[in-house]
């Protein structure tokens, strides 16, 4: 699958449940928005995931991927422990550099 390389650095650590490696992945003030909530820098993005995994225990499987300039949107299989489970998400990523600038999880 086509992906820009920090965008499959960010998908294999989230599999890993490696949040460091996954912090890594975003600029300094990355803005993270998912489920109606806005998320940014470093701080607020690891409560986020943090509390994502710990609720969920969510696995996230990219299965199809575009790429635009500076945009990557990854539709992605999302199961765990969660009503509907699993779904189908969109991940529409902006990078700057080789960092994620922005997140919207859809």
């Amino acid at each position: 699958m086509d992906m820009p390389d920090i965008v499959n650095i960010y998908f294999d650590a989230d599999s890993r449940s490696d949040v460091d490696t996954l912090l890594n992945t975003f600029a300094i003030e990355a803005v993270v928005e998912d489920e109606g909530a806005r998320h940014q820098g470093a701080v607020s993005i690891r409560e986020w995931w943090v509390a994502a995994k710990e609720a969920t225990h969510y696995v996230a499987e990219p299965v199809e991927s575009t790429v635009d300039g500076n945009k990557a949107v990854v539709r992605a299989k999302v199961s765990g422990q969660f009503p509907g489970s699993p779904v189908t998400l969109t991940h529409a990523f902006t990078i700057k550099g080789d960092k994620i600038v922005r997140l919207e999880i859809l």
